[in-house]
């Protein structure tokens, strides 16, 4: 790549563009993003000295050019597959990927981190973090900027704008503003200049100076300031899809000896392909398309999604209760909140990627008297746990949290799993933890939440479609707490929490034939656990088993726990608990994932089998 010519490099961006639309059509993934940035990511491989310089990308949806560049192009059809290409940057895959993502915004947090580095071992190389606009609300961004002092010129800012709309519009005369402020001769001349003010002005003139270059130059490029009063160089905006533009600002760039610096780069999302510009929203994310027509291959579904219940259900209580809000934190569709927005718009607040904010911001909901239901992926919550613990929880303000993709997701792998949030929450004092065995628990468990004003609490589900259960036009409010038997046996008692409950009941099937009756429980409750039913279930039955998706620490420890202070594992019964394994898991269908988990009915019935072979009380699972 670096022996080709400037009008070579325009063709690679072409068949890149190409490459990338075929591929994406028979894996699915994130295709706009990536499409924006096809002229960015040949121009910054073609100029820097990767790998040796740490091309970072924020979040890492749009890395996808990036791959196919970097020798991973013969596989490029196995994204987010099995055994495939990560849909997101990641270490372990190639050195081309010098830090894995897919939470935003922390790029350049990172990229500061490998800058001094390199500052520190004497070595060269530079740090070039490439952050979407979207990824500025996020205050991390921002911390990290109020830092970048200490990377000095080792670190280059990529802000790729292609949503906020924050740049004017860029052209010829903003193309060569911008290469002539980055050129070597304009910075040399410039610090001449500062040099000799410092040397001949009393230190308030020099200062003064130094404030009217930053103004005169956000004038006359359209903005930057507030870059500049953060430490940068802004240089932009620019024409992130014209190389000619690209090319000389970023050698300049490369060769600067002043500090860090920050590139505006204006980008749209889908460049190229017709139906990803006309649609940016829909083409985020798709699925397998046609790439003639466009058009995605969307199976008909079953039953509603879980998203969209939760989403129906809040809209529900929305219209008995007008205290009921919703907040959200960037992802209005992915928790169904954009369904109660467009009934309640002056009640829903999307806070942009900023969780931090969007619980602190229930909280002071709740302490004023609203009733505000905080919508948050289990692994974006996260990101928020300290104010769960110190703004919520210590305060005992019934914030309601709807948890989203909980449990396992298939194709976004580890990063995007909602694998810890039973065990986070569980743990706090003052916590109410419930998760729903299908949809119409869902709709009765926002319905309890939302009456529910003597504290927090939370309630957890999966990504994807519903069980297809009717959901019953009378809301139920369900007692704190109490959980349900939902079938009889003697020999083995099942507790289920969540929408492990059809596994439970298929391995209770199998269990049957093998002559041992089994009771299932959906406890529906983490926390506070049903005492009583689970001392009735402990002391009438030779083994006890709990089954969660979620971590190590959650529902089955807590229920160890409770036995052990009881003593009520002390006549010889057989507990095992069933959860996620200790690891963190590679993408690949949601059945898959499960089974490899040990989470499906197969593995219930060994878990069973096993324990009555032993005496002891552990835990165990399909996989030791």
């Amino acid at each position: 790549m670096k022996r080709l010519s400037h009008e070579q490099l325009r063709q690679l961006a072409d068949e890149l563009r190409t490459e990338m639309i075929d591929a994406v059509s028979t894996t699915g993934g994130h295709l706009g993003a990536g499409l924006g940035v096809i002229e960015l990511t040949v121009a910054l491989h073609y100029v820097f000295n990767t790998p040796d310089d740490r091309l970072i990308w924020d979040v890492g949806h749009q890395a996808y050019p990036h791959k196919i560049l970097t020798g991973r192009r013969d596989r490029i059809r196995t994204l987010r597959q099995g055994g495939g290409l990560s849909g997101f940057t990641k270490r372990a895959e190639s050195e081309y990927d010098p830090f894995g993502a897919a939470h935003s915004s922390t790029s350049i947090s990172a990229a500061i981190g490998f800058a001094v580095a390199n500052k520190l071992k004497n070595q060269p190389g530079k740090a070039i973090a490439v952050i979407g606009d979207g990824s500025m609300s996020a205050g991390m961004a921002y911390e990290a900027m109020n830092n970048a002092y200490a990377a000095g010129n080792r670190l280059v800012v990529i802000l790729n704008d292609n949503d906020m709309s924050i740049a004017p519009p860029v052209g010829a005369l903003s193309a060569y503003l911008a290469r002539l402020l980055s050129s070597r001769s304009f910075l040399d001349m410039r610090e001449a200049v500062k040099q000799l003010a410092r040397r001949v002005l009393p230190p308030p003139l020099a200062k003064a100076a130094g404030r009217i270059d930053e103004y005169a130059r956000g004038m006359v490029q359209g903005g930057g300031t507030l870059f500049e009063e953060l430490g940068f160089y802004y240089v932009g905006p620019i024409d992130g899809h014209n190389l000619e533009h690209l090319l000389p600002v970023l050698e300049n760039v490369r060769d600067a000896a002043e500090g860090p610096v920050l590139i505006h780069v204006v980008t749209q999302k889908g460049k190229g392909y017709a139906p990803a510009e006309a649609a940016a929203d829909k083409y985020h994310g798709v699925q397998q398309f046609d790439v003639i027509s466009g058009a995605q291959q969307k199976s008909v579904p079953k039953a509603p999604a879980y998203q969209n219940v939760f989403g129906d259900a809040l809209i529900a209580e929305g219209q008995r209760d007008p205290t009921i809000t919703a907040i959200t934190a960037a992802m209005p569709s992915g928790t169904g909140v954009d369904r109660f927005n467009k009934v309640f718009p002056e009640r829903t607040f999307d806070v942009g990627i900023a969780e931090q904010h969007a619980v602190t911001f229930a909280a002071g909901l709740a302490a004023q008297g609203m009733r505000p239901f905080c919508a948050i992926y289990s692994t974006f919550l996260q990101r928020a746990y300290d104010q769960v613990v110190h703004d919520v929880a210590i305060q005992n303000l019934p914030v309601r949290f709807g948890i989203d993709r909980a449990g396992l997701v298939g194709a976004d792998g580890c990063t995007h799993a909602g694998s810890f949030d039973i065990t986070y929450l569980a743990t706090l004092p003052n916590m109410v933890v419930m998760a729903p065995s299908d949809e119409a628990e869902l709709y009765d468990m926002v319905h309890t939440m939302a009456l529910y004003d003597d504290g927090p609490s939370a309630v957890r589900y999966p990504r994807g479609e519903g069980t297809g259960v009717a959901i019953p036009e009378q809301r139920t409010r369900l007692e704190i707490g109490k959980g349900r038997v939902v079938r009889e046996g003697k020999s083995v008692a099942i507790l289920s929490l969540g929408t492990r409950l059809a596994d439970a009941l298929k391995a209770a099937e199998e269990l049957e034939g093998k002559g041992l009756t089994t009771t299932v429980a959906d406890m529906r409750f983490a926390k506070p656990l049903d005492h009583d039913l689970i001392r009735k279930l402990a002391a009438t039955h030779d083994v006890l088993l709990t089954i969660e998706e979620g971590a190590t620490g959650g529902f089955g420890a807590h229920v160890l726990t409770w036995l052990s202070d009881e003593g009520l594992t002390d006549a010889g019964l057989k507990v095992r608990t069933l959860r996620l394994p200790d690891i963190f898991q590679d993408h690949d269908t949601p059945a898959k994932q499960y089974a490899e988990a040990g989470l499906d009915a197969p593995a219930i019935v060994v878990a069973v089998l096993e324990a009555l072979r032993h005496n002891s009380v552990g835990v165990v699972g399909a996989r030791a």
